[in-house]
């Protein structure tokens, strides 16, 4: 064994671990996993990424589901409706050039990021165990189906943000009900691509199974840790990726600005939040 294949198979931990304990990260990471590290041609290993999250998801799913953590109507009925809409987003997004596509995709991610860290700040917005009415799920899912179909993302960072807060879900249920929406995106995507694109099963089977066992000790966590810091780190997770499409997007000046400002952002935050007392950024938020 390679040391190339270990480094690649110990990452693959992290997607099923981000996946299982956050609903979504899985496409963000695996992609350039598959690319920089395993060497994959960038439509093989977008192909792959596909498998390596549908199979993760769908498992982390049934993980999630044993523990009362998936609403399973409003998961595939937001699915379809995802599926639907991302498909007049694909058709949009094809007549738009590339590094639009990638600075709006950037965007979204940082205003989402900055939502989830923002909690809700109406107190009378409370979390609810139902599941969230068809009209709803529907609309929902075909504006964040065409935006991913749009933008070319995956859609976890969307799909749980819309379940948390505009749906009401508990964050830990929003978890485990995205990975229903991402499964079935993941598998409609690859059978498009596999029509197409040849892959090297071996190496996608022992990147899956490494990702499905990180999923098992990512449910397990997504149940202990509080919904206000499981909500925030996913933000964090998201903010930072986005910084980071950002930096390699725009022209060089503008991408070292954004990067040394996200860089001095972060060091004035890790200071308010060890250093001062009374660090607005450990004020308490309504979950």
């Amino acid at each position: 064994m390679t040391l190339t294949l270990v480094l690649t198979l110990l990452l693959s931990v992290v997607i099923g671990l981000s996946l299982g304990l956050l609903g979504g990260g899985g496409s963000i990471l695996t992609v350039p996993i598959l690319t920089y590290v395993a060497g994959l041609d960038p439509k093989e290993a977008i192909a792959a990424s596909l498998f390596v999250v549908g199979v993760t998801s769908a498992v982390s799913a049934v993980a999630h589901a044993r523990r009362g953590r998936v609403k399973w109507r409003t998961g595939l009925v937001f699915g379809a409706a995802g599926m639907a809409g991302a498909f007049l987003g694909g058709l949009a997004g094809g007549n738009l050039p590339g590094t639009v596509l990638m600075i709006a995709f950037a965007l979204m991610m940082l205003a989402t990021s900055l939502a989830m860290l923002r909690g809700r700040r109406n107190s009378t917005t409370e979390t609810h165990e139902d599941e969230l009415p068809l009209g709803k799920v529907v609309a929902e899912g075909l504006v964040v189906g065409l935006v991913t179909g749009l933008v070319g993302a995956g859609g976890g960072f969307l799909v749980v943000p819309a379940l948390a807060l505009l749906g009401g879900l508990p964050m830990p249920v929003a978890v485990g009900t995205s990975l229903v929406v991402i499964a079935m995106k993941s598998f409609a995507g690859l059978a498009g691509y596999l029509t197409t694109v040849s892959l090297a099963w071996g190496l996608v089977g022992a990147v899956t199974v490494a990702a499905v066992a990180g999923s098992f000790a990512g449910a397990r966590l997504a149940g202990r840790i509080p919904e206000a810091t499981l909500r925030q780190g996913f933000g964090v997770l998201v903010l930072l990726m986005g910084v980071f499409v950002l930096v390699q997007e725009l022209p060089g000046a503008a991408g070292l600005a954004v990067g040394v400002t996200a860089a001095a952002g972060g060091v004035a935050a890790a200071v308010c939040w060890f250093a001062v007392p009374k660090c607005p950024l450990r004020a308490p938020r309504t979950a």
